[in-house]
């Protein structure tokens, strides 16, 4: 009886559906890039599970101004597939790997209208509950100054602060050896006086005889 209770309990345990975990989505938070050039969209996520043979990406792209996203790429089963019909037509590549959990794709020859949030979700059955992830895009004729400029001075602080850091240990050393060098040499000269005034030895006192013959010469 006990060996057939055993026997139903393991079968039963092993028709009973696997648990799903959370899955972690992880993107860039804003990316610049130069009209005309080609940038790398990265998607990656995080799952307790081994990666899936049926582990699936998503894309989709919301303009900015635009509050409607529309699906641009998709990978399931094994194959890409890419939107030829939207604004990115001829322009997107996937460059990901499935099998490392990358999901990236390439836009190339960006546009001004290219400007806005790329959302990337990904499954990893059966992990499939997950939170995706957005990168916004901004598309420059040029670098745009104010990055730069803020760049050079967060540098710049970091840089200050080294060496203001670096000023004040100095000096507190060279103020800390200069105090007790001062110390040293004022209690050397001190024991240096004392010790001549030991060698010395009393002053005897004047012999009043010898001082009364002095005071008679002189008079």
């Amino acid at each position: 009886m006990l060996t057939f209770l055993a026997l139903a309990s393991v079968v039963l345990l092993g028709i009973v559906p696997e648990q799903s975990q959370a899955i972690v989505i992880y993107t860039g938070w804003e990316r610049h890039a130069l009209v005309g050039s080609d940038i790398r969209l990265s998607c990656s996520f995080f799952s307790w599970r081994w990666t899936s043979e049926d582990v699936t990406f998503s894309w989709t792209y919301r303009p900015d101004g635009s509050r409607d996203s529309i699906s641009i790429f998709h990978y399931t089963g094994g194959a890409a597939y890419v939107d030829n019909k939207g604004p990115f037509r001829d322009r997107l590549e996937f460059v990901g790997n499935p099998s490392r959990r990358d999901g990236s794709i390439l836009i190339k020859n960006l546009e001004f209208s290219d400007n806005g949030t790329f959302t990337c979700d990904a499954k990893n059955p059966p992990d499939i509950v997950g939170r995706p992830s957005s990168v916004r895009l901004l598309v420059f004729e040029k670098v745009p100054i104010q990055a730069g400029v803020i760049t050079g001075a967060i540098i710049g602080v970091v840089l200050g602060l080294l060496v203001l850091i670096v000023v004040i240990y100095y000096l507190m050393r060279f103020l800390v050896a200069r105090r007790v060098f001062s110390l040293s040499v004022s209690k050397h000269g001190k024991k240096k006086k004392e010790g001549s005034q030991q060698r010395q030895g009393p002053v005897p006192p004047a012999d009043p005889s010898k001082v009364a013959a002095s005071a008679v010469t002189r008079g």
